[in-house]
Protein backbone atom coordinates (compact mmCIF):
# COMPACT_ATOMS: atom_id res chain seq x y z
CA UNK A 1 0.00 0.00 0.00
CA UNK A 2 1.39 3.39 -0.99
CA UNK A 3 1.74 6.21 1.51
CA UNK A 4 -1.07 8.14 -0.18
CA UNK A 5 -3.37 5.11 -0.08
CA UNK A 6 -2.52 4.64 3.61
CA UNK A 7 -3.26 8.32 4.26
CA UNK A 8 -6.61 8.07 2.49
CA UNK A 9 -7.48 5.01 4.54
CA UNK A 10 -6.54 6.77 7.78
CA UNK A 11 -8.57 9.85 6.89
CA UNK A 12 -11.53 7.67 5.98
CA UNK A 13 -11.52 6.36 9.52
CA UNK A 14 -12.40 9.85 10.78
CA UNK A 15 -15.60 10.19 8.73
CA UNK A 16 -17.65 10.57 11.90
CA UNK A 17 -14.83 11.65 14.23
CA UNK A 18 -13.87 15.30 13.63
CA UNK A 19 -11.90 15.54 16.87
CA UNK A 20 -9.81 12.50 15.97
CA UNK A 21 -9.28 14.00 12.52
CA UNK A 22 -8.12 17.35 13.96
CA UNK A 23 -5.60 15.65 16.24
CA UNK A 24 -4.31 13.52 13.35
CA UNK A 25 -4.33 15.93 10.41
CA UNK A 26 -2.66 19.07 11.77
CA UNK A 27 0.99 19.49 12.85
CA UNK A 28 0.37 20.34 16.51
CA UNK A 29 3.41 21.57 18.39
CA UNK A 30 5.41 22.58 15.32
CA UNK A 31 5.68 25.53 12.95
CA UNK A 32 2.65 27.82 13.18
CA UNK A 33 1.19 25.56 15.87
CA UNK A 34 4.29 25.53 18.06
CA UNK A 35 3.39 25.40 21.73
CA UNK A 36 -0.13 24.15 21.00
CA UNK A 37 -0.94 20.50 21.63
CA UNK A 38 -4.36 20.39 20.00
CA UNK A 39 -7.72 22.16 19.80
CA UNK A 40 -8.79 24.20 22.81
CA UNK A 41 -11.13 22.63 25.34
CA UNK A 42 -14.28 24.31 24.02
CA UNK A 43 -13.29 23.40 20.44
CA UNK A 44 -12.85 19.76 21.44
CA UNK A 45 -16.29 19.83 23.04
CA UNK A 46 -17.96 21.09 19.86
CA UNK A 47 -16.09 18.60 17.68
CA UNK A 48 -17.22 15.92 20.09
CA UNK A 49 -20.85 16.96 19.70
CA UNK A 50 -20.58 16.57 15.94
CA UNK A 51 -18.91 13.21 16.31
CA UNK A 52 -21.54 11.92 18.75
CA UNK A 53 -24.34 13.03 16.44
CA UNK A 54 -22.89 11.45 13.29
CA UNK A 55 -21.74 8.35 15.14
CA UNK A 56 -25.33 7.53 16.12
CA UNK A 57 -27.10 5.80 13.18
CA UNK A 58 -30.45 6.91 14.60
CA UNK A 59 -29.51 10.61 14.45
CA UNK A 60 -26.95 10.69 11.64
CA UNK A 61 -29.33 11.90 8.96
CA UNK A 62 -31.14 14.42 11.11
CA UNK A 63 -29.80 17.98 11.00
CA UNK A 64 -27.17 18.69 13.65
CA UNK A 65 -27.48 22.34 14.74
CA UNK A 66 -24.78 23.99 16.87
CA UNK A 67 -24.87 27.60 18.13
CA UNK A 68 -22.04 29.12 20.16
CA UNK A 69 -22.23 32.66 21.55
CA UNK A 70 -18.98 33.86 23.03
CA UNK A 71 -16.76 36.75 23.97
CA UNK A 72 -13.75 37.90 22.02
CA UNK A 73 -10.80 35.81 20.83
CA UNK A 74 -11.74 32.24 21.74
CA UNK A 75 -10.78 30.77 18.34
CA UNK A 76 -14.10 30.55 16.52
CA UNK A 77 -12.58 31.09 13.08
CA UNK A 78 -9.90 28.49 13.76
CA UNK A 79 -12.55 25.91 14.61
CA UNK A 80 -14.43 26.82 11.44
CA UNK A 81 -11.23 26.11 9.49
CA UNK A 82 -10.84 22.70 11.14
CA UNK A 83 -14.48 21.74 10.53
CA UNK A 84 -14.38 22.78 6.89
CA UNK A 85 -11.27 20.70 6.16
CA UNK A 86 -12.58 17.68 8.06
CA UNK A 87 -15.95 17.93 6.33
CA UNK A 88 -14.37 17.94 2.89
CA UNK A 89 -11.65 15.36 3.49
CA UNK A 90 -13.84 12.66 5.01
CA UNK A 91 -16.83 12.65 2.66
CA UNK A 92 -16.59 12.51 -1.15
CA UNK A 93 -18.54 15.27 -2.90
CA UNK A 94 -19.23 17.10 0.36
CA UNK A 95 -20.63 20.63 -0.03
CA UNK A 96 -19.76 23.40 2.43
CA UNK A 97 -21.10 26.95 2.41
CA UNK A 98 -19.68 29.58 4.76
CA UNK A 99 -21.03 33.09 5.28
CA UNK A 100 -20.48 35.86 7.81
CA UNK A 101 -22.13 39.01 9.11
CA UNK A 102 -20.27 41.21 6.61
CA UNK A 103 -18.30 40.67 3.43
CA UNK A 104 -15.27 42.21 5.15
CA UNK A 105 -15.44 39.65 7.95
CA UNK A 106 -15.80 36.88 5.38
CA UNK A 107 -12.87 37.94 3.22
CA UNK A 108 -10.41 39.27 5.81
CA UNK A 109 -11.00 36.96 8.77
CA UNK A 110 -13.03 33.82 8.07
CA UNK A 111 -11.68 33.07 4.59
CA UNK A 112 -7.99 33.43 5.44
CA UNK A 113 -8.45 31.23 8.51
CA UNK A 114 -10.04 28.49 6.41
CA UNK A 115 -7.19 28.75 3.91
CA UNK A 116 -4.65 28.53 6.74
CA UNK A 117 -6.02 25.26 8.13
CA UNK A 118 -6.38 23.82 4.64
CA UNK A 119 -2.70 24.59 4.05
CA UNK A 120 -1.58 23.13 7.40
CA UNK A 121 -3.41 19.82 6.98
CA UNK A 122 -1.58 16.67 6.02
CA UNK A 123 -4.12 16.43 3.20
CA UNK A 124 -3.33 19.91 1.84
CA UNK A 125 -2.84 18.70 -1.79
CA UNK A 126 -6.36 17.29 -1.89
CA UNK A 127 -7.97 20.72 -2.27
CA UNK A 128 -6.95 23.90 -4.06
CA UNK A 129 -7.58 27.26 -2.41
CA UNK A 130 -9.14 29.89 -4.64
CA UNK A 131 -10.24 33.44 -3.81
CA UNK A 132 -13.56 32.34 -2.34
CA UNK A 133 -13.48 28.57 -2.34
CA UNK A 134 -11.69 25.33 -1.66
CA UNK A 135 -12.14 22.93 -4.56
CA UNK A 136 -11.19 19.29 -4.99
CA UNK A 137 -8.09 18.58 -7.04
CA UNK A 138 -9.59 15.27 -8.15
CA UNK A 139 -10.32 15.57 -11.88
CA UNK A 140 -13.99 16.14 -12.58
CA UNK A 141 -14.90 16.95 -8.97
CA UNK A 142 -14.28 20.69 -8.94
CA UNK A 143 -17.98 21.58 -8.92
CA UNK A 144 -19.34 18.81 -6.72
CA UNK A 145 -16.71 18.62 -3.97
CA UNK A 146 -16.01 22.05 -2.55
CA UNK A 147 -16.39 24.74 0.08
CA UNK A 148 -17.59 28.22 -0.90
CA UNK A 149 -17.49 31.59 0.86
CA UNK A 150 -20.78 33.31 0.09
CA UNK A 151 -21.62 36.92 0.96
CA UNK A 152 -25.30 37.00 1.87
CA UNK A 153 -27.94 39.47 0.77
CA UNK A 154 -31.56 39.67 1.87
CA UNK A 155 -32.44 40.32 -1.78
CA UNK A 156 -30.30 37.53 -3.25
CA UNK A 157 -30.40 34.26 -1.33
CA UNK A 158 -30.05 31.81 -4.21
CA UNK A 159 -26.82 30.32 -2.85
CA UNK A 160 -28.68 29.16 0.24
CA UNK A 161 -31.98 28.30 -1.38
CA UNK A 162 -30.32 25.96 -3.89
CA UNK A 163 -28.05 24.10 -1.48
CA UNK A 164 -28.81 20.38 -1.86
CA UNK A 165 -26.54 17.34 -1.82
CA UNK A 166 -28.70 14.30 -1.25
CA UNK A 167 -26.96 11.20 0.02
CA UNK A 168 -23.74 13.04 0.80
CA UNK A 169 -22.89 15.81 3.28
CA UNK A 170 -23.93 19.45 3.63
CA UNK A 171 -22.30 21.86 6.06
CA UNK A 172 -23.59 25.42 6.49
CA UNK A 173 -21.50 27.70 8.69
CA UNK A 174 -22.41 31.18 9.94
CA UNK A 175 -19.57 33.29 11.33
CA UNK A 176 -20.62 36.27 13.50
CA UNK A 177 -24.13 34.90 13.19
CA UNK A 178 -25.84 37.64 15.18
CA UNK A 179 -25.41 40.00 12.24
CA UNK A 180 -26.88 37.69 9.58
CA UNK A 181 -30.39 38.66 8.49
CA UNK A 182 -33.34 36.50 9.53
CA UNK A 183 -34.27 36.05 5.85
CA UNK A 184 -31.02 34.16 5.21
CA UNK A 185 -31.72 31.90 8.20
CA UNK A 186 -35.20 31.19 6.80
CA UNK A 187 -33.89 30.30 3.36
CA UNK A 188 -31.18 28.05 4.85
CA UNK A 189 -33.95 25.87 6.29
CA UNK A 190 -34.49 24.64 2.74
CA UNK A 191 -31.10 22.92 2.81
CA UNK A 192 -32.18 20.70 5.71
CA UNK A 193 -34.69 18.64 3.75
CA UNK A 194 -32.50 16.21 1.78
CA UNK A 195 -33.09 12.56 2.67
CA UNK A 196 -30.27 10.27 3.89
CA UNK A 197 -27.86 13.22 4.04
CA UNK A 198 -25.45 14.32 6.76
CA UNK A 199 -26.41 17.93 7.52
CA UNK A 200 -24.55 20.26 9.86
CA UNK A 201 -25.66 23.83 10.56
CA UNK A 202 -23.15 25.73 12.70
CA UNK A 203 -23.60 29.31 13.97
CA UNK A 204 -20.80 31.07 15.87
CA UNK A 205 -20.49 34.66 16.98
CA UNK A 206 -20.48 37.42 19.52
CA UNK A 207 -24.09 37.85 20.73
CA UNK A 208 -24.45 41.45 19.58
CA UNK A 209 -28.23 41.54 19.03
CA UNK A 210 -30.89 40.82 21.61
CA UNK A 211 -33.36 39.77 18.93
CA UNK A 212 -33.29 37.84 15.70
CA UNK A 213 -32.64 34.26 14.63
CA UNK A 214 -29.30 33.82 16.43
CA UNK A 215 -30.85 34.98 19.71
CA UNK A 216 -33.73 32.55 19.20
CA UNK A 217 -31.27 29.63 19.05
CA UNK A 218 -30.82 30.25 22.77
CA UNK A 219 -34.51 31.03 23.36
CA UNK A 220 -37.64 29.60 21.84
CA UNK A 221 -35.66 27.46 19.35
CA UNK A 222 -33.22 26.07 21.92
CA UNK A 223 -34.76 22.61 21.77
CA UNK A 224 -33.41 22.32 18.20
CA UNK A 225 -29.86 23.50 18.88
CA UNK A 226 -26.80 22.42 20.83
CA UNK A 227 -25.93 25.73 22.46
CA UNK A 228 -23.03 27.14 24.45
CA UNK A 229 -22.30 30.61 25.83
CA UNK A 230 -18.60 30.98 26.54
CA UNK A 231 -16.85 33.58 28.68
CA UNK A 232 -13.55 34.45 26.97
CA UNK A 233 -11.79 34.60 30.33
CA UNK A 234 -12.32 30.84 30.75
CA UNK A 235 -10.62 29.93 27.46
CA UNK A 236 -6.93 29.15 27.18
CA UNK A 237 -4.91 31.43 24.93
CA UNK A 238 -7.17 34.50 25.08
CA UNK A 239 -5.85 38.01 25.75
CA UNK A 240 -6.72 38.21 29.45
CA UNK A 241 -5.28 41.73 30.07
CA UNK A 242 -7.40 43.16 27.24
CA UNK A 243 -10.51 41.39 28.51
CA UNK A 244 -9.85 42.68 32.02
CA UNK A 245 -9.54 46.21 30.59
CA UNK A 246 -12.99 45.93 29.03
CA UNK A 247 -14.45 44.77 32.33
CA UNK A 248 -12.69 47.51 34.31
CA UNK A 249 -13.65 50.21 31.82
CA UNK A 250 -17.31 49.40 31.26
CA UNK A 251 -18.29 47.23 34.24
CA UNK A 252 -19.07 43.53 34.57
CA UNK A 253 -22.76 44.02 33.78
CA UNK A 254 -22.37 46.48 30.90
CA UNK A 255 -23.50 45.36 27.47
CA UNK A 256 -19.95 45.68 26.14
CA UNK A 257 -18.67 43.30 28.81
CA UNK A 258 -21.62 40.95 28.36
CA UNK A 259 -21.11 40.69 24.60
CA UNK A 260 -17.35 41.01 24.15
CA UNK A 261 -16.21 39.09 27.23
CA UNK A 262 -18.95 37.00 28.84
CA UNK A 263 -20.69 35.68 25.71
CA UNK A 264 -24.06 36.95 26.94
CA UNK A 265 -26.66 38.77 24.91
CA UNK A 266 -27.02 42.49 25.62
CA UNK A 267 -29.50 43.55 28.28
CA UNK A 268 -30.75 46.39 26.08
CA UNK A 269 -32.63 45.89 22.85
CA UNK A 270 -29.64 47.04 20.81
CA UNK A 271 -25.93 47.76 21.09
CA UNK A 272 -26.33 51.30 22.38
CA UNK A 273 -22.92 52.83 23.04
CA UNK A 274 -23.94 55.38 25.69
CA UNK A 275 -26.74 54.44 28.07
CA UNK A 276 -29.59 56.84 28.71
CA UNK A 277 -29.12 56.81 32.49
CA UNK A 278 -25.49 57.93 32.06
CA UNK A 279 -26.61 60.92 29.97
CA UNK A 280 -29.46 61.78 32.33
CA UNK A 281 -27.06 61.78 35.28
CA UNK A 282 -24.61 64.04 33.42
CA UNK A 283 -27.42 66.48 32.59
CA UNK A 284 -28.52 66.62 36.21
CA UNK A 285 -25.01 66.97 37.61
CA UNK A 286 -23.95 70.37 38.95
CA UNK A 287 -20.58 71.41 37.52
CA UNK A 288 -17.75 70.61 39.90
CA UNK A 289 -16.61 73.65 41.87
CA UNK A 290 -13.24 72.26 42.96
CA UNK A 291 -10.62 74.97 42.61
CA UNK A 292 -8.36 72.56 40.70
CA UNK A 293 -10.64 73.07 37.71
CA UNK A 294 -9.53 76.72 37.45
CA UNK A 295 -6.52 75.62 35.45
CA UNK A 296 -8.39 73.46 32.94
CA UNK A 297 -8.31 74.65 29.32
CA UNK A 298 -11.44 75.90 27.57
CA UNK A 299 -12.01 73.82 24.43
CA UNK A 300 -14.41 74.47 21.55
CA UNK A 301 -15.77 71.47 19.63
CA UNK A 302 -17.49 72.27 16.33
CA UNK A 303 -19.52 69.84 14.22
CA UNK A 304 -20.17 71.35 10.80
CA UNK A 305 -23.17 70.97 8.50
CA UNK A 306 -24.89 73.10 5.88
CA UNK A 307 -27.75 71.49 4.00
CA UNK A 308 -30.54 69.06 4.85
CA UNK A 309 -31.76 68.36 8.35
CA UNK A 310 -28.31 68.46 9.98
CA UNK A 311 -27.16 71.32 12.19
CA UNK A 312 -23.80 72.85 12.97
CA UNK A 313 -23.18 72.77 16.72
CA UNK A 314 -20.58 74.45 18.92
CA UNK A 315 -19.91 72.67 22.24
CA UNK A 316 -17.77 74.34 24.90
CA UNK A 317 -16.06 72.31 27.61
CA UNK A 318 -13.75 73.24 30.45
CA UNK A 319 -12.60 70.16 32.36
CA UNK A 320 -15.74 68.43 33.64
CA UNK A 321 -17.91 71.46 32.94
CA UNK A 322 -19.69 71.60 29.59
CA UNK A 323 -22.63 73.62 30.96
CA UNK A 324 -21.48 77.03 32.17
CA UNK A 325 -20.65 78.38 28.72
CA UNK A 326 -23.71 78.17 26.44
CA UNK A 327 -23.53 76.09 23.29
CA UNK A 328 -24.63 77.37 19.89
CA UNK A 329 -26.55 75.76 17.04
CA UNK A 330 -26.97 76.78 13.38
CA UNK A 331 -29.00 75.44 10.48
CA UNK A 332 -28.27 76.06 6.82
CA UNK A 333 -25.48 78.62 7.30
CA UNK A 334 -22.48 78.80 4.97
CA UNK A 335 -18.86 78.25 6.00
CA UNK A 336 -17.97 81.94 6.21
CA UNK A 337 -20.94 82.80 8.43
CA UNK A 338 -20.27 79.84 10.68
CA UNK A 339 -16.58 80.72 11.03
CA UNK A 340 -17.45 84.34 11.82
CA UNK A 341 -19.90 83.35 14.57
CA UNK A 342 -17.42 80.93 16.13
CA UNK A 343 -14.72 83.63 16.04
CA UNK A 344 -17.09 85.96 17.94
CA UNK A 345 -17.66 83.23 20.54
CA UNK A 346 -13.89 82.80 20.79
CA UNK A 347 -13.54 86.50 21.51
CA UNK A 348 -15.94 86.09 24.42
CA UNK A 349 -14.74 82.81 25.96
CA UNK A 350 -11.04 82.85 24.97
CA UNK A 351 -10.67 79.13 24.16
CA UNK A 352 -7.31 77.41 24.37
CA UNK A 353 -8.17 75.28 21.31
CA UNK A 354 -10.86 74.96 18.65
CA UNK A 355 -11.41 71.45 17.30
CA UNK A 356 -13.43 71.29 14.10
CA UNK A 357 -15.04 68.42 12.22
CA UNK A 358 -13.12 68.72 8.94
CA UNK A 359 -15.73 66.96 6.81
CA UNK A 360 -18.56 68.63 4.89
CA UNK A 361 -17.87 72.39 4.97
CA UNK A 362 -15.43 72.01 7.86
CA UNK A 363 -12.27 72.51 5.82
CA UNK A 364 -13.43 75.97 4.70
CA UNK A 365 -14.47 76.83 8.26
CA UNK A 366 -11.03 75.84 9.52
CA UNK A 367 -9.24 78.01 6.97
CA UNK A 368 -11.38 81.03 7.81
CA UNK A 369 -11.09 80.54 11.57
CA UNK A 370 -7.30 80.54 11.31
CA UNK A 371 -7.59 83.96 9.71
CA UNK A 372 -10.15 85.38 12.14
CA UNK A 373 -8.67 83.92 15.35
CA UNK A 374 -4.93 83.61 14.65
CA UNK A 375 -4.00 83.36 18.33
CA UNK A 376 -6.11 80.22 18.96
CA UNK A 377 -4.92 76.78 17.76
CA UNK A 378 -7.47 75.30 15.35
CA UNK A 379 -7.33 71.51 14.95
CA UNK A 380 -8.76 69.46 12.08
CA UNK A 381 -10.76 66.44 13.24
CA UNK A 382 -11.18 63.80 10.54
CA UNK A 383 -13.78 61.34 11.84
CA UNK A 384 -12.72 58.66 9.37
CA UNK A 385 -9.01 59.19 9.98
CA UNK A 386 -6.74 56.92 11.96
CA UNK A 387 -7.62 56.81 15.62
CA UNK A 388 -5.35 56.32 18.59
CA UNK A 389 -6.08 53.85 21.33
CA UNK A 390 -8.43 55.67 23.70
CA UNK A 391 -6.51 56.17 26.95
CA UNK A 392 -9.30 56.02 29.51
CA UNK A 393 -7.26 55.62 32.68
CA UNK A 394 -3.52 55.30 33.40
CA UNK A 395 -2.66 51.86 32.03
CA UNK A 396 -6.15 51.35 30.56
CA UNK A 397 -6.86 51.81 26.86
CA UNK A 398 -9.40 50.76 24.23
CA UNK A 399 -8.50 49.96 20.63
CA UNK A 400 -10.39 52.17 18.15
CA UNK A 401 -10.94 51.78 14.42
CA UNK A 402 -10.93 55.49 13.58
CA UNK A 403 -10.84 58.98 15.08
CA UNK A 404 -14.59 59.12 15.68
CA UNK A 405 -14.52 55.91 17.71
CA UNK A 406 -11.58 57.27 19.73
CA UNK A 407 -13.24 60.55 20.67
CA UNK A 408 -16.62 58.95 21.42
CA UNK A 409 -14.89 56.47 23.72
CA UNK A 410 -13.12 59.33 25.51
CA UNK A 411 -16.39 61.24 25.79
CA UNK A 412 -18.29 58.25 27.17
CA UNK A 413 -15.67 57.80 29.87
CA UNK A 414 -15.81 61.54 30.70
CA UNK A 415 -19.61 61.50 31.05
CA UNK A 416 -19.32 59.47 34.25
CA UNK A 417 -18.28 62.66 36.07
CA UNK A 418 -18.96 65.47 33.56
CA UNK A 419 -21.82 67.98 33.40
CA UNK A 420 -23.69 68.68 30.15
CA UNK A 421 -26.68 70.86 29.17
CA UNK A 422 -30.15 69.55 29.98
CA UNK A 423 -31.31 69.34 26.39
CA UNK A 424 -33.42 66.55 24.89
CA UNK A 425 -31.76 66.79 21.49
CA UNK A 426 -28.33 66.36 23.09
CA UNK A 427 -29.68 63.39 25.07
CA UNK A 428 -30.97 61.79 21.87
CA UNK A 429 -27.70 62.46 20.03
CA UNK A 430 -25.59 60.83 22.73
CA UNK A 431 -27.77 57.76 23.16
CA UNK A 432 -28.55 57.18 19.47
CA UNK A 433 -25.42 55.57 17.98
CA UNK A 434 -24.83 51.84 18.15
CA UNK A 435 -21.36 50.39 18.46
CA UNK A 436 -19.55 47.31 17.23
CA UNK A 437 -16.09 45.87 16.70
CA UNK A 438 -14.38 45.32 13.38
CA UNK A 439 -12.51 42.21 12.24
CA UNK A 440 -9.43 43.41 14.13
CA UNK A 441 -11.46 43.83 17.35
CA UNK A 442 -11.32 47.64 17.25
CA UNK A 443 -14.23 49.72 18.50
CA UNK A 444 -16.48 51.21 15.80
CA UNK A 445 -19.26 53.78 16.22
CA UNK A 446 -22.29 53.68 13.93
CA UNK A 447 -21.98 56.02 10.96
CA UNK A 448 -24.40 58.91 10.48
CA UNK A 449 -25.87 57.47 7.22
CA UNK A 450 -26.61 54.19 9.01
CA UNK A 451 -28.34 56.04 11.85
CA UNK A 452 -30.50 57.86 9.32
CA UNK A 453 -31.52 54.53 7.80
CA UNK A 454 -32.87 53.64 11.25
CA UNK A 455 -34.88 56.86 11.28
CA UNK A 456 -32.56 58.77 13.62
CA UNK A 457 -31.15 62.24 13.13
CA UNK A 458 -27.45 62.90 12.74
CA UNK A 459 -25.92 63.18 16.24
CA UNK A 460 -24.57 66.70 15.62
CA UNK A 461 -24.45 67.81 19.26
CA UNK A 462 -22.87 64.51 20.32
CA UNK A 463 -20.18 64.82 17.67
CA UNK A 464 -19.51 68.44 18.70
CA UNK A 465 -18.89 67.44 22.32
CA UNK A 466 -16.80 64.48 21.17
CA UNK A 467 -14.60 66.86 19.14
CA UNK A 468 -13.42 68.47 22.39
CA UNK A 469 -11.55 65.24 23.10
CA UNK A 470 -9.74 65.07 19.75
CA UNK A 471 -6.36 66.35 20.95
CA UNK A 472 -4.74 66.84 24.37
CA UNK A 473 -4.58 70.48 25.50
CA UNK A 474 -2.29 71.63 28.30
CA UNK A 475 -3.81 73.19 31.43
CA UNK A 476 -3.76 76.98 31.52
CA UNK A 477 -1.82 76.83 34.77
CA UNK A 478 -0.97 74.32 37.45
CA UNK A 479 -2.61 75.05 40.81
CA UNK A 480 -0.14 76.04 43.50
CA UNK A 481 -0.60 72.78 45.40
CA UNK A 482 0.31 70.76 42.31
CA UNK A 483 3.55 72.72 42.00
CA UNK A 484 4.28 72.05 45.64
CA UNK A 485 3.77 68.31 45.11
CA UNK A 486 6.16 68.35 42.19
CA UNK A 487 8.76 70.04 44.39
CA UNK A 488 8.22 68.04 47.59
CA UNK A 489 6.17 64.97 46.64
CA UNK A 490 2.59 64.17 47.70
CA UNK A 491 3.03 61.28 50.12
CA UNK A 492 1.05 58.31 48.92
CA UNK A 493 0.37 59.78 45.47
CA UNK A 494 -3.40 60.04 45.87
CA UNK A 495 -3.49 63.80 45.29
CA UNK A 496 -1.58 63.48 42.03
CA UNK A 497 -3.92 60.69 40.91
CA UNK A 498 -6.87 62.95 41.76
CA UNK A 499 -5.49 65.75 39.60
CA UNK A 500 -4.90 63.40 36.67
CA UNK A 501 -8.45 62.10 36.99
CA UNK A 502 -9.87 65.63 36.85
Amino acid sequence: MTSQARLAEDIGGFTHDPLGYALYAFPWGTGELAGVDGPRAWQREQLGIIGAHLGDPERRHRPCRIAVASGHGIGKSALIGMIVKWGLDTCPDARVVVTANTERQLTTKTGPEIAKWARLAVTAPWFRAQARSLVSTMPGSEQSWRADLVAWSEHSTEAFAGLHNQGRRIIVIYDEASGIADKVWEVTLGALTDEATEILWIAFGNPTQNSGAFRECFGRQRHLWHTAQIDSRTVEGTNKPYLDELIATYGEDSDIARVRVRGQFPAAASMQFIAGDMVTAAQARVPAGDSVLAGDPVIFGLDCARFGDDHSVLAIRCGRDAVSRPWQRWHGVDAMTLAGDVALAAGRWHPDAIMVDAGNIGAAVIDRLRQLAPDVPVYEVWFGGKGRDAELEPGMSLRCRNKRAEIWAQMRHWLRHGSIPSDQQLHDDLTGPHYGFDADQRLTIERKPDMKKRGLASPDAGDALACTFAEPVLPRSLPEWIGAMERHGDGDGRATDRYREL
